[in-house]
């Protein structure tokens, strides 16, 4: 275990044409708020040094070794459906790239460390509550088993950084397989210099997907694996409720992690047309518009990339087409597969989808918490279990009595017996997610009184969502109708 950080970092090689290199603007009083020791430990970096004052500075970015190689990567993105030509890391470094305890390579980016020549006039610089909220999200997505960028840890600043008002400023350091995405493929596309664009795809795969590199089109294989990656990180997206808010390419990685938890939100009553950001007026990119969204982001991915895919361009867009049409299978059955789980349905048989519709419908109709429902569901599978259950938090109205006669018939065609079936419902049905009320009341206290309490509370619970706990009910249950959040903020 290294007592500092070991980068080994690869793409800082790619020609400068890719990012601006530059230091982090140094803060005034840098103070750890929480480190992620479990995943320091994965990345071979020693917990007890990060958490020291050496290394809370360069968590900071007021202190960086000789071997990282800090850069701010430029990009392109459609934001709300309209492109920008060039956008960048307006706000974040990355500062270099670590091989982890598993082999992998993973890029160490701090968010917040000061203007760039991406910020468009901002000052680099992020609040504590966008910190916080990416901390408990990202964390909470890693335990729920959805691909994500991941928070290792969160340092106040000392400074304030000024909004609408005077905020505490915080950095992040954020870690993710790589920071590539669908926006950089895009910039390079519209600047025309498809030599880059070839660069920057023949990186991807060696570093993300070397497998294609033995196809007879190792660029169409790379994007028939992107589509793939994306197909089922949508879908694990619908399974937990979870509605990202701001789905430009821009904020799309080609590895297929989730990036960017700005106005994301889960959902507490089911709606298929739930939206909370604050900025997304028309509703684009609502719960149920996300695979849609998903969609047509890969096609404007291909349409960067068409030279590369064939040279001839009815070929190229022959072949974009036909990768094209490759999500919308590939995301119904990880949507269907992971819903089935869900309904503890180990098999598919006639009649499920209309079984499963038939039930989101109800959930709808009688605006149902949507993670308590489905946690109640399994409680139902073996009633006699001595397992704790939800039912005090939760439970089923007459209005969904006849749907559940049906269901528990169809269970019992399965196979496995309920306590078997119980255990599998368990493992994908939590108990616990980032509830938009708990995460504003865990801001709210660090921010106007320096309480951070809550917030570890709350990210120690939920790193283990699918045990349910009885003692920690308040972290389970659905807000009262006076803490319902309405909206979610970007907090750029």
């Amino acid at each position: 275990m290294t007592t500092s950080i070991q980068f080994d970092n690869s793409y800082g090689r790619l020609p400068g044409e890719f990012y601006t290199r530059q230091h982090p603007v140094a803060v005034a009083e840098p103070r750890l708020v929480r480190l992620n020791r479990s995943l320091a430990d994965s990345l071979g970096i020693d917990p007890d040094w990060l958490s020291s004052k050496a290394g809370c500075l360069l968590l900071a970015g007021n202190s960086l070794p000789a071997e990282a190689d800090p850069l701010a990567c430029v990009y392109a993105g459609d934001q709300f459906g309209r492109f920008n030509p060039k956008l960048g890391d307006g706000r974040a470094l990355l500062i270099g790239e670590v091989i982890a305890q598993d082999g992998e390579r993973y890029d160490l980016q701090l968010k917040g460390s000061g203007k760039t020549p991406y910020s468009r006039g901002g000052d680099g610089r992020s609040p504590l509550g966008p910190v916080l909220r990416e901390f408990i999200v990202s964390e909470a997505m890693h335990a729920l088993g959805v691909p994500t960028t991941r928070s290792l840890a969160a340092v106040c600043s000392g400074e304030s950084v000024f909004r609408q008002e005077a905020l505490p400023g915080a950095v992040l350091c954020r870690v993710a397989r790589s920071h590539i995405r669908f926006g950089t493929v895009q910039f390079f596309a519209a600047c025309e210099n498809f030599s880059a664009v070839k660069q920057l795809v023949e990186y991807v795969i060696d570093r993300h997907y070397p497998e294609s590199r033995t196809a007879d089109n190792p660029v169409h294989a790379l994007f028939k694996a992107v589509i793939k990656q994306q197909a089922k990180l949508i879908a694990s997206w619908q399974l937990v409720g979870f509605i990202h808010g701001v789905m430009n390419t821009d904020n799309m990685l080609l590895s297929g992690e989730t990036v960017d938890y700005g106005p994301c939100a889960f959902m507490d009553a089911f709606r298929a047309d739930a939206v909370f950001s604050s900025i997304d007026h028309g509703g684009r990119y609502a719960y149920r518009n996300q695979p849609g969204i998903a969609h047509w982001n890969l096609g404007r991915l291909l349409q960067a990339a068409l030279p590369l895919l064939d040279h001839k361009s009815e070929a190229g867009l022959n072949l974009a087409q036909g990768l094209l049409d490759e999500f919308e299978p590939a995301f119904s059955d990880a949507y269907t597969s992971g819903l089935g789980a869900k309904f503890g349905l180990e098999e598919t048989q006639q009649g499920d989808i209309d079984l499963t519709s038939e039930f989101l419908v109800l959930l709808s109709r009688e605006q149902g918490d949507f993670t308590l429902a489905f946690r109640r569901l399994a409680d139902l599978v073996a009633p006699e279990s001595e397992e704790p259950n939800v039912g005090e938090l939760f439970e089923f109205s007459e209005a969904y009595q006849s749907w559940l006669k049906r269901w528990k018939a169809r269970s019992a065609s399965d196979s496995r017996d309920p306590r078997s079936r119980q255990r599998a419902m368990y493992a994908v049905n939590p108990s616990f997610i980032p509830r938009n009320h708990l995460i504003e009341a865990a801001i709210h206290a660090a921010v106007t009184e320096n309480d951070f309490g809550r917030f570890h509370s709350l990210v120690d619970v939920l790193s283990d969502p699918f045990s349910y706990r009885p003692q920690l009910a308040g972290y389970a249950m659905a807000p009262r109708q006076e803490e319902v959040v309405h909206q979610t903020f970007c907090g750029t």
